[in-house]
């Protein structure tokens, strides 16, 4: 399994949000599609920051009733870490969590083409496990099984 086959699990789309776009329009964005995170390009190919609810929550604190005309380039974080459609998942998950975040973006040769969640990493790999204790329990009924002599 890599990621890429978690974005195909997940029928992942490629959303992403205008740097002059507002914070409210961000917002907007989060609940419609029911997400946490958005990539913030230009043109929806190149990756030109990352913005999150927490991103949000954090500037209320400070911004109070202006923070809903701010653009998000205001918030964005700029230095993004991306993973790659090959990349293991286990490898992406620690890196979120020594890095403290639940959503990477994807990018396939400088191309954004999608974005997991910690969430989407455990549930594969929870699955994957499951599978495999099936698997196990199966060979050992098997084992078990008086055999004919």
């Amino acid at each position: 399994m890599n990621v890429a086959d978690i974005l195909a699990a997940k029928n992942a789309v490629a959303i992403s949000i205008k740097p002059n776009d507002t914070i409210q329009a961000l917002c907007h964005l989060l609940k419609e599609r029911k997400i946490g995170a958005a990539v913030v390009s230009r043109d929806g190919v190149t990756i030109d920051g990352i913005i999150t609810e927490r991103d949000i929550a954090f500037a209320l604190a400070t911004k109070g009733g202006e923070l809903a005309s701010m653009p998000v380039s205001s918030l964005m974080t700029k230095d993004v870490i991306t993973a790659s459609p090959t990349d293991d998942p286990g490898r992406v998950a620690s890196t979120m969590l020594a890095r403290s975040f639940r959503h990477i973006p994807v990018s396939d040769n400088g191309r954004y083409v999608g974005m997991i969640s910690i969430r989407d990493v455990l549930k594969e790999r929870v699955a994957e496990l499951q599978e495999q204790a099936a698997q196990l329990r199966s060979v050992a009924m098997n084992r078990m099984a008086p055999q004919d002599r």
